[in-house]
């Protein structure tokens, strides 16, 4: 069975508020477990292809910040 995580990710969320999208996104880091990575992927990938210049500058100082 050949699945594609994109577009399940994707189609699960379409027409998803903005609660329901945060309620998951905190579900999935509070249970640290590594089978939610790749839909939190698709999250980070939907958003860097829909961000401004300004805005992937933010994320990446944001994240470079982070690593420390």
């Amino acid at each position: 069975m050949d699945i594609d995580i994109r577009k399940h990710i994707i189609s699960n969320f379409k027409g998803a508020n903005n609660d329901e999208i945060k309620a998951s996104i905190e579900a999935s880091l509070d249970k640290k477990d590594e089978i939610t990575l790749p839909g939190l992927g698709v999250f980070f990938e939907v958003l860097w292809e829909n961000s401004d210049e300004n805005s992937r500058e933010y994320i990446l100082n944001t994240l470079k910040n982070s690593l420390k």
